[in-house]
């Protein structure tokens, strides 16, 4: 049996899940949420390839957090460009990838993550990044966290 199998031990339960809630929304002949689950699973496919090894459920997370990412920068182009209606199917899309995420953090979360954080004595930009981001990955922006960082490296 190969490590790609469906029934592979190691294959991850987020996989999986995303798998199920595909093939449910063929059945319930749900276009939009189909057309992006599949190309969800298409890029964790292609990840796999490039891995060279089955992904688990932290690297399907990390793939599906990147196509929230595009997504939702892609509607704020298409809101700045004066296509609303496309950047609404571009956030519908980010939110049906989003409900196989943890719940994002909030900005308070992020400030007393990094608070703390500093009280264990980082004080410096490179290391306190280095010890946050591992601990929001997929929940909240890399860019406000560091805008945050900076905020409260200041104060």
């Amino acid at each position: 049996m190969s490590d790609s199998t469906p029934s592979d031990p190691s294959s991850s339960e987020l996989h999986e899940e995303l798998r199920s809630a595909m093939n449910q929304a063929r059945r319930d002949r749900d276009r939009l949420r189909r057309t992006v689950l599949s190309s969800a699973l298409s890029e964790i496919r292609n990840r796999e390839i490039e891995v060279g090894r089955a992904l688990d459920d932290e690297g399907v997370r990390e793939v599906l957090a990147r196509g929230v990412k595009q997504r939702r920068e892609a509607a704020t182009q298409m809101r700045d460009g004066g296509r609303p209606e496309l950047a609404e199917r571009e956030e519908t899309e980010a939110a049906i990838l989003g409900e196989f995420l943890p719940p994002e953090l909030s900005e308070e979360e992020v400030r007393a993550l990094v608070r703390e954080i500093i009280e264990s004595g980082a004080d410096e930009m490179g290391p306190l990044m280095g010890r946050l981001m591992p601990r929001i990955k997929g929940r909240f922006d890399g860019k406000a966290a560091s805008r945050i960082v900076r905020e409260e490296l200041e104060a």
